[in-house]
Order: structure tokens, then C-alpha cells, then sequence
């Protein structure tokens, strides 16, 4: 049991430095040396460093009293930002993943249904090029066929709106949407229905990837919250607005890969897996993921009220 608790304690601690205390000191670095040169010595590493020399020099840095009460400030400072970050990833990813957004606040709902509907015009545009050049592309005449190319340019710029049509604000949004839309449209599936059964029947393997496949769309939230941080940095120095920009754009390109590799393990474990859990509540079924199976495991674990007396 000792074994066992010194484990959990190590990990914990690892997780607290890796994602509050290490970003959160870099912050608070950050803050300090703009705070230092200013607009006045943007780049003068030499002023930043005679500053940081002065800083040491005081009697207070100096004393071993004060050299321990500057790094718990230190620390309980950089943890502090590192929570508040925590917090602000939180927040951009409930409206990355826009999973509820219809029932967002009215300020906050207006704007998300009018840019859903943009998007949708805009996918439905895409998506009727693209069936126009796959229509061209069965014309008996090889002669009378359209460059392949083309209609694969017209399938990217479809899927760079949605990989369906989409019924969210944001394109993490319908990415995750649409594992669970492909599931009931071609195999009579709901998701949120077989998801909490099938978890339970899964193997390690298969949930440690999905964990940390959730887990690294987390950090990439994080990411961009880090950069919402870094970006008002720039009224001390400015270098920190085109950094907050980088990291801000990295975290863009984050987030959509990370929800990518989420959905499409979430869509690739319910056909790999109902099976297993078919067998496990006793319906006779033999072969891959069929709309008959889907149908029936979506019935039968779907709570219904008790009927009156």
C-alpha cells in the first residue's frame, strides 16, 4: 500500500510541475522581464541582465530567510497562473466543443446559430461541387471525366468546413459530432446511449488511447489559453503579442488535430467493440456492427421511465 501511495504522489507531482508550476514560472518570467525592458529596451539582454543583478544584490534576496520566501511566492505564484490557465482551457473547450451550445447564453447563442448557418450554406456549397464532379467522374467516356484532382481539391475544401454537415458553431464541434452521427445514420447507433456500457467492456489498451487521446485535446485548450494569457503581456512589451499570435495558432492546428484523432478512435472502438458488449448482455449476434445490432443494443440500454401502475 506504501508502494502504492509513493506512486500516486510521484505522479501527482510530476503532473502539478509539468502543468502548473513549469508554464506558470515561465509566465511569470515572461511578466517580469517585460515588466523590466519595456518598450524602451525591447531586445537589450544586457539591461535586462544588470537589472536581474540589482534584484539579487538586495539584502532581503540575499538573506537565506528571504531566498526561501521568494521561491514559495515563486511557486504558489506560478501555480496560480497555471490553475487559472486550467480554468480558461476549460472554458475554450466547452465552446470549441460546442456540445450544448444551443443552450449558451443569448449573447453568447445569437452569434453561434447565425455562423452554424453560415458554415452550412457554406458546406452545402462544397458539397455540391463535389457531387457534381463525382457525377462527371462515372460518365461512361473516360474522355468526358474531370481531373481526379479536382474533385479531390472539392472534397478538402468540404471537409475543411465539416467532415458533415454541420450542426455546430465550431469544426471540433461537428468533428466530434459527426462519430456519433455516422454511427446512427449507418448503423441505427446512439452513442451517448452505448458509450457508458461499451467503456466498461473495453480492454486497457484500447482505453489508456482513448484517455490520452482525450487528454491531449485537453492540453491542446490549454495551449490556447496560455496564449488568451500571453497576449495582453504585449501592452508591457510588445514581442509578447506576436508570441500570444504563434502560440495561438499553434493551438489552433492542436486542437483540431487532437479532436480529429479523439473522433475517429471513438467511431473506430464502437464498431471494433459492440460486439464484445452484445455478447456481454446476451444478444445473440455474430459479425461486424450492423444497423439490427445497433438498433437493439440502443434499445436495450436506454433508461425508460417507469410506466404508472
Amino acid at each position: 500500500m506504501g508502494g502504492l501511495w509513493s506512486e500516486i504522489t510521484k505522479k501527482l507531482a510530476e503532473q502539478w510541475f509539468s502543468m502548473l508550476a513549469l508554464p506558470g514560472a515561465l509566465y511569470l518570467a515572461v511578466v517580469a522581464a517585460a515588466r523590466t525592458l519595456g518598450h524602451t529596451h525591447v531586445f537589450d539582454i544586457r539591461y535586462l541582465g544588470d537589472r536581474i543583478t540589482a534584484y539579487a544584490g538586495h539584502p532581503v534576496v540575499t538573506a537565506l530567510g528571504g531566498q526561501i520566501l521568494l521561491l514559495a511566492a515563486v511557486l504558489a505564484g506560478a501555480a496560480v497562473v497555471g490553475l487559472i490557465a486550467q480554468f480558461l482551457g476549460a472554458v475554450v473547450e466547452y465552446l470549441c466543443l460546442a456540445a450544448r451550445w444551443q443552450s449558451w447564453p443569448l449573447p453568447l447563442r445569437q452569434p453561434a446559430r447565425w455562423w452554424t448557418l453560415v458554415r452550412r450554406r457554406r458546406w452545402d456549397a462544397a458539397d455540391a461541387v463535389y457531387r457534381s464532379e463525382y457525377r462527371r467522374a462515372l460518365a461512361p467516356d473516360p474522355a468526358d471525366r474531370p481531373d481526379p484532382a479536382r474533385r479531390q481539391r472539392a472534397a478538402r475544401t468540404r471537409d475543411r468546413i465539416a467532415v458533415e454537415r454541420p450542426e455546430r458553431p465550431t469544426w471540433s464541434g461537428d468533428r466530434i459530432h459527426a462519430a456519433a452521427l455516422r454511427l446512427d445514420h449507418d448503423h441505427h447507433l446512439d452513442l451517448a446511449t452505448v458509450w457508458p456500457a461499451l467503456w466498461l467492456t473495453l480492454p486497457d489498451t484500447t482505453r489508456d488511447e482513448l484517455t490520452a487521446a482525450r487528454f491531449a485535446l485537453s492540453r491542446a485548450t490549454v495551449l490556447a489559453a496560455w496564449a488568451a494569457l500571453y497576449l495582453p503581456v504585449g501592452i508591457l512589451w510588445w514581442p509578447a503579442a506576436p508570441i500570444a499570435v504563434v502560440v495561438a495558432a499553434t493551438a489552433h492546428h492542436r486542437i483540431r488535430a487532437t479532436t480529429d484523432t479523439y473522433a475517429t478512435l471513438l467511431e473506430t472502438t464502437t464498431h471494433l467493440y459492440t460486439t464484445a458488449l452484445a455478447a456481454q448482455l446476451g444478444i445473440d449476434h455474430t459479425g461486424p456492427l450492423t444497423p439490427q445490432l445497433g438498433h437493439t443494443l440502443t434499445h436495450r440500454l436506454r433508461s425508460r421511465l417507469v410506466p404508472d401502475p
